[in-house]
Formats: C-alpha cells, structure tokens, sequence
C-alpha cells in the first residue's frame, strides 16, 4: 500500500462557515482517516491513505469550497503516518496569535427558508433560524475562534435536539455557533413605550404596519424604522418625526419579482440583490412605481434589498409589498443596538417596538451598492461585507491603524497582508459616532488580536479621528493629505504600485498651504505625489452655510465667470431670493470676506444645480448634485466648448459656466442643460488626463472620490478615457468616497515604511 500523511492548513473565511464537517465528509467519502479543528491560524487537517485518493481530497478541498467559504493560504506538506482508526473533528485550540478570517454575516440561505415556511419543521416560523450556510457572525463574535463561547449566543444552552445537529458532523448546522430554536434561543417581543405587550408579536405587528404605524425592529445589526411603503401618511409621519425632511429612504421587499414591480433591475443588479450579503441596490425606479411618493422626492432611483434574516421573511412574506427600513437612529447618529437605547432614545419616534434578547455585539448598517459602467461600486461598505479584508501585493512589516477621514468614516487595521476595513462609522461631527468609532476599534483589535505599532491619520488639523490619533501616547503617526489618500486607495486596491494619472473629485479635502481641494488630477504613486492640474477655484460665500445652500454657489459661479456685473444678471432661481441676502453675498465676495476658495468639483456640481433652480437648499448631502443627475436628458448628446488640450494648472470652468448661463437665457430645458455640464466637465477631464500623460508617459488612470457615485458622470468619463486609449482604475472593493480613505492611509504608511521614512512620535 503506498499510504501517506500530510498536515494541511488552510487558512482565509473557514470559520463559522461549515469547513470542518465539509472536511469531514469529503475525508469520509474518500475512506481518509486522520483529524480536522480550527485553530488561530485557519484550519488545521492532517490526513492520511492512499496517495489517490489523497490527491483527490487535496484537488476537492480547493475546488468545492461550503458556500460562504473563502481559502487565501493553502499549505500542505509530508508528515509520517499514524495508522489512526478514523477521521473525526476535534475541538478548536489557541494558539500564539489570530491569523484567520471572521465570516461577515449571511442572509438567510434557501435550505432555511424551506424549514421556516414548513409547518411540519421544528422550527417553522422561528425568527432565528440559521446554518453554516447563513446568519449572524460579525455582528455576534467577540473573539476569535469563532466558537459559541465567544458569541452573544454563548448565554443560549443548546436543548437536546439543537446538541445534537451542532455534534453531528454529517448535519448542516455542524458547529454553526447561532444554531438555536424555538425552545433554546433567542425570542421576540412586541411592545410600546409604556410597556405594553402583545401575545403574538408578529401578527400584531403586520397588523399595526398595515395600519400606518411607525414600527422599531431590531434585527441583526441594530434597529430599523419600518413603515408601509405603499402609506402615504405613514412615511410622511416617519419623516417628520426622524427629521429627515428628503433624503430617499431604502425599501425592502419579499422577493425579487416584487422589486421589478417597482424598479428596473437587469440580470447583474439581480444576482446583487441575492447575493449572501443581501445589500442595498441602487435601481432605477418605473415611472408609476405605486410607492409613496414621499420615498425618494425629486429622485429617479430607489434603493431595495430582499429580506436577510428569518425575521424579515416573517414580516414580509403574503403581508407587504415593500416596507420602508431605515436606519434606526436620530439625525446623523450611529444605528441604535440595545433594546433599553431603542426604548428610550427611539420613543415618541415609533409607535411600537419589536425586540429581541441576542445582543449585538458589533452595530452594522446595511451596505449599499451600485452598478456604474460595468461594474459594481460600494457606496457603503458595512453588513455582508465587513469583516473581509482587502489583500495588498506584500505583507505589511508592522500592523498599522489608519483613522481614516472625517465624514462617512471608516477606519482600518492591517495584519500581514490583509487590510481589514470597519464598517461605515459616519460622520465624526457626532459625540456618539466618536465614541462608536473608538469602541469600534478597540473591537477590531480585540478580534483581530491585532496591536498597531503606528497610526497614520488625515493631515486636516481639526478632523476628530485625526485629533484622536495624535492623541495616543506612544503611538507614532504619520499625516496623510486627503486626495492623496484617495489616489492610494483606489491604487491599492486594485494592486498597482506604480504611479498613475490620479483624478480626484469629491466635496473637499485639506490641501498643502491650507487650500481646499476637490477636483484634482494628480501626477504620483503610494510614497508621493504631484498636483499637475485642478479645477479652477471658486468662492464658498459664508465657507460651510455654502454647502447647505447652493443658490450661494451658483451666485459665486457666476462671480468667477462674469465678475461683478453678475449681480445686475436675473436668472430664474434668483426669483426665490431675498435681495438683502443677494446683496450681502456680493458684498462678501467682492471684499473676500469669509468666502474661502476651493477647487471642489462636488461644489461646481452644486452650483450647476442651484443655477438650473433644481436644488437652491439642500437638506443631506450630495442633494444638488443629486438633483442634477436626476435631470439629465439621456437624449442629448451636446456639450460645451471646453479646452481640449489643456496645460497643468488650473482648468477652464469659466467657459463653461458662461455657456450654461446662456443656454439658461436662451430657455433650454433643464434636462438639456444638465446633460451639457456632465458631458463638457468630463471632457475637461480627459483632456486634463491626456496633458499629463504627454508630460509624464503615464497611461493609466486612477479615479477616486465622491463625485464619482455619480452613473453618468462617471460612465461618460471612463468611456472617453477609454477612446483616449487610457487604462483606468476604480473602486469596486472600498468606497471611493470617503469610506475608503482608511485603505489609502495605509498603502501611504507602507511606502513611506519601506523608504525609510520615520513617523513622528507622540
């Protein structure tokens, strides 16, 4: 007999994932005796039998991975034999340090559903039901091996039958760490702020939603707002009591033939609604959806995703078409996790609560995504994706902490060659986003075992997670401009580190010399860079007000392009404004007085959108812009007249305001107009790009930075750089807002590492 033994480890998304009994059987199947358990490191596999048969396991293990599964290391060598009776699963070990993946959480899998909507299954209509194909991970582990002890189920003992799928090895829930029923696990409770309580919660509150009511659900990650879609009345009462006055709400439906009732969904954005991360996707919605029109005011798209945990399935199933699911929390806070918060912080807000006794021991919001020129880009990074790293071309020499920036946070931590992005933190301006972000870390080291030797931070000088970073004693720093952190994202990423042509456009970003930049073409790579062009800067009248009123931009655009005869111009969106405030604006202006400049493109968009009288007032982020892309005429191909072969410095925006101005006095209509700016801005771009690639001999492109969520911009962008022959980068793994500044931060840090640079001490 020509028997042999080999150690195998494995290492990447193998726990919590069903690996060990998919081991099994595979070993099993092919009469291999020998061991598997999960370690620190992954799994660790020792087999032993005939060299066939072993080989066959070898070339199975790779190639019919569990469904959530994922290997990244793979390592396998020759030990001596053992004549050992059995193959069988041992417990998990400890070992010197962390060096495996956390599962991110599943949606629901088919298998559990089935058993969800069976009347003869044990756990018919259990609200918990999960596999090792599907359910709760990250937002239930609090260390690593991902095992029950170290779970927020750890306070849930297994009743007989439960013990008996999660020890046997030839069962589906074969050490799934949530496996629970209706006898052992966690339950739901249906109630009001004054106590109340309802005997059977679900039917109840199915029966309140149907009535209009405000709902609290808590559901995986943290809480959610729910109300009918389909309710007028009672989405206008959740926007008034949350103080969300326009910004769209995201939607959730039973299945996807529902949301090709209300949306348009092609095959990909299909497969991403079912995907196990079950994210948000960004639709284009159908003229007479039947939805509340007070969903997405003055908004062409909707944002759905399909039910991902039993619960939801529970409450949408044969009851609604569509129910509204925002974040449960106040203005601009992290969501609400704990029954007690929900109850005191969401009350008067909801009219009753849905609870439950799994506590969350990491908040998630549900991530959002979209499908622009091709691809699919995350929006919002956070529940079915964190904790999955993102893998750089080398291993890091030392764990970094990056902060990340100050708006959409997000930070990040590096071990080896894995870069482990947070989940979407928000905007630091918030005490309880502060306080989230640093108990979010402090998490991440704990999971992760993961101890950084140095932070690196954005070079702003009042951003929060900044100031935090210099602030940690004894921990060394290094700053990092924005857009430079941009640039490296996108680069990194996408495992290029050799120096690209960066476009960078966003909303703003700390600049050498205290400037704000926005709408940058970068010439550099990871350890340095050059700024060979930008858009040309305009005033911000009243510095941040500017941002929440437009019309103060369009009258600063139309100070940049025709000087001060702009205040005697009567344009349509002027009829709106007050003259002592139009007055005031110019005076400011003229004596530059709190009217900071900026080369934003995010802010030239906003103006373009204030002059069209789309969007004068803004009450969230990006609605100008927002606006300007909803009006875009498919139809029109036109644009206007812009430097085709510009040089570096500042590009020409001054033409184009002025030819927008005229279509604006000629009457054109607004989608004509909007359709003009997009196309003309992006081939001011491309002939910024074509400019630098003559000076530099570099032909590719990296784009990074907010304005690019925008699907026309971006598509008719990347279609000319193409024409131009250009090969061009995006992001398709982190955000290309600021969420994904935290992976920039930290390629930056590596370089600067690797040449020797010395962050400063603290």
């Amino acid at each position: 007999m020509n028997t042999r033994r080999y150690r195998v480890t494995v290492n990447g998304r193998v726990q919590g994932v069903g690996f060990r009994p998919f081991v099994y059987r595979l070993a099993s199947e092919a009469q291999l005796t020998g061991w598997v358990n999960n370690n620190s490191e992954g799994v660790c596999i020792e087999v032993e039998g005939e060299q066939s048969s072993l080989t066959q396991f070898l070339t199975r293990l790779r190639e019919e991975t569990p469904p959530l599964a994922q290997i990244v290391h793979f390592h396998q060598q020759e030990m001596a034999t053992q004549a050992e009776p059995e193959f069988c699963i041992h417990d998990s070990e400890r070992g010197e340090r962390a060096n495996t993946l956390i599962p991110p959480d599943a949606a629901t899998c088919v298998d559990c559903l089935g058993e969800l909507f069976d009347p003869a299954n044990r756990r018919f209509h259990y609200p918990f039901t999960n596999c090792t194909n599907c359910g709760p991970r990250f937002t239930i582990v609090a260390g690593i091996p991902y095992d029950r002890p170290l779970t927020s189920m750890a306070c849930f003992p297994l009743c007989a039958e439960c013990r008996s799928e999660y020890d046997d090895p030839g069962d589906r829930r074969f050490h799934a760490q949530p496996n629970a029923c209706a006898k052992c696990g966690p339950q739901i409770r249906l109630c009001d702020g004054a106590g109340k309580q309802w005997p059977d919660p679900l039917a109840k509150l199915v029966e309140m939603l149907a009535a209009g009511a405000v709902a609290a659900v808590r559901g995986l990650g943290g809480f959610h707002l729910v109300v009918d879609a389909k309710n007028q009345k009672a989405v206008k009462a959740l926007r008034a009591r949350k103080g969300r006055e326009e910004k769209p709400f995201a939607l959730m439906a039973p299945d996807l033939d529902a949301v090709r009732r209300f949306c348009r969904v092609d095959a990909e954005e299909g497969r991403l609604l079912q995907e196990p991360c079950h994210p948000i996707v960004l639709l284009d919605a159908l003229p007479k959806h039947g939805l509340a029109a007070s969903i997405a005011p003055a908004s062409t798209r909707l944002g759905f995703m399909l039910p991902y945990t039993p619960l939801h399935h529970l409450l949408l199933r044969d009851n609604f078409d569509a129910l509204v699911m925002t974040s449960g929390n106040l203005s601009e806070e992290p969501v609400i996790t704990s029954n007690e918060d929900a109850l005191e912080r969401l009350n008067g807000l909801a009219d009753i609560f849905l609870l439950h006794n799994r506590e969350i021991l990491q908040p998630c919001d549900d991530s959002i995504v979209q499908r622009v020129a091709g691809q699919t880009q995350i929006i919002r990074r956070a529940r079915g994706f964190v904790p999955l790293p993102i893998f750089l071309t080398q291993p890091l020499p030392e764990p970094i902490l990056a902060c990340g920036g100050q708006f959409k946070n997000v930070f990040a931590l590096s071990r080896g060659a894995e870069v482990f992005s947070s989940q979407h933190i928000g905007d630091m301006d918030q005490v309880a986003t502060f306080q989230f972000f640093k108990r979010s870390i402090d998490h991440f080291m704990q999971v992760l075992e993961v101890s950084p030797m140095l932070a690196v931070c954005d070079r702003h000088p009042r951003y929060i997670a900044s100031a935090w970073a210099r602030g940690q004693s004894g921990l060394p720093v290094f700053e990092v401009y924005h857009h430079h952190a941009h640039l490296a994202s996108v680069m990194a990423e996408n495992g290029v580190d050799q120096p690209c042509i960066g476009i960078i456009l966003d909303g703003s970003g700390y600049g050498p010399g205290d400037a704000i930049w926005g709408g940058e073409v970068l010439v550099g790579g990871l350890a340095d860079f050059e700024r060979f062009a930008w858009l040309q800067p305009m005033m911000l009248p009243g510095s941040a007000m500017a941002i929440r009123q437009p019309w103060r931009l369009a009258l600063a655009a139309l100070f940049l392009a025709f000087g001060p005869d702009a205040e005697q111009m009567d344009l349509p969106f002027m009829a709106d404004l007050q003259p002592q405030d139009r007055t005031l604006i110019f005076r400011l202006m003229e004596k530059d007085l709190n009217c900071p400049s900026t080369s934003s493109a995010g802010r030239l968009f906003d103006a373009a959108s204030a002059l069209l009288g789309l969007c004068t007032h803004t009450s969230y982020e990006a609605q100008a812009a927002m606006y300007l892309e909803a009006a875009v005429d498919p139809a029109e191909t036109g644009s206007y007249p812009v430097d085709p072969d510009p040089s570096s410095g500042p590009l020409d925006t001054v033409t184009l305001i002025r030819a927008l101005v005229d279509d604006i006095g000629a009457g054109l209509p607004q989608g004509v107009i909007a359709s003009r700016f997009h196309r003309s801005l992006a081939a001011l771009f491309v002939g910024a790009a074509r400019a630098a690639r003559q000076q530099s001999q570099i032909n590719t492109v990296a784009l990074s930075g907010g304005v690019f969520q925008n699907r026309t911009f971006t598509t008719l962008l990347i279609q000319a750089l193409r024409r131009s022959a250009f090969d061009v980068l995006t992001h398709t793994k982190v955000p290309c807002n600021d969420g994904g500044l935290a992976l920039g931060q930290i390629a930056i840090a590596d370089a600067w590492l690797r040449m020797g640079r010395t962050p400063e001490s603290r």
